[in-house]
């Protein structure tokens, strides 16, 4: 009886692990199905609840918590000193999740501070899509009416010096993919069109106010299309 036994057992083993190869082929590997984390950069006169409305969104469509990343910083403050603490916010996102890349989104001047994160403190190594949002790109009138206020409103001010050096060359530098989405109904920005940005994917959305444009579910969809 041991002899017949052995075969049936032998048999079953065959036939378990033929299952288990069948299963471990049809079903994605963790590291396949693994995206960027998402790193949100707010702008002027707000904080990291300003992206509330798109991370539930984010997560209707299957990111998880541990994917969205907003953070707060101080508003009034150098955009350089914001970069800086943004390339930390990074590291630690990087740190958390065990990826190597992130994707950033940004709004209004969080571009600025971003943008600068990439082009000066090597975050091009560490950023897989960078995304604008009503970006002060190459800044705006109507920021003198604070620049007296705040550094960062003086250095989002047409013709700044900090814009000057952070447009001089290349404006979207390294391997990132870029996209600028910008309203023509953007009262905030003069011109409508200094969101563009030379190399990067620019979308006009149509008439789209300047402090929704990071709430709208048409934006967010093509903003999710394309980190995706």
């Amino acid at each position: 009886m041991q002899r017949p036994m052995r075969r049936v057992a032998a048999a079953v083993s065959a036939v378990f692990a033929s299952l288990l190869l069948s299963l471990s082929l049809s079903v994605p590997s963790a590291h396949a199905a693994a995206r960027n984390p998402i790193v949100f950069v707010h702008g002027l006169s707000s904080d990291s609840s300003s992206w509330n409305d798109w991370i539930a969104d984010f997560k209707a469509d299957g990111y998880t918590a541990a994917e969205l990343h907003s953070w707060s910083y101080s508003w009034s403050q150098s955009n350089v000193t914001t970069a800086q603490q943004l390339a930390t916010e990074v590291r630690n996102v990087l740190a958390r999740t065990g990826a190597s890349k992130v994707d950033i989104v940004t709004h209004s001047m969080g571009a600025l501070s971003a943008r600068y994160y990439l082009k000066n403190l090597g975050g091009t190594a560490y950023v897989d899509d960078f995304v604008s949002t009503a970006g002060v790109n190459h800044g705006t009138t109507t920021a003198g009416l604070c620049a007296w206020l705040y550094t960062s409103c003086a250095e989002m001010n047409t013709g700044s010096a900090f814009l000057t050096a952070l447009n001089s060359g290349d404006e979207t530098p390294g391997s990132v993919s870029y996209a600028s989405y910008w309203s023509n109904c953007d009262d905030a920005l003069t011109p409508d069109t200094t969101a563009i940005l030379s190399g990067a994917t620019n979308v006009e959305v149509g008439c789209v106010s300047h402090n929704e444009m990071n709430n709208d579910h048409g934006v967010y969809q093509q903003v999710r299309d394309f980190v995706a």
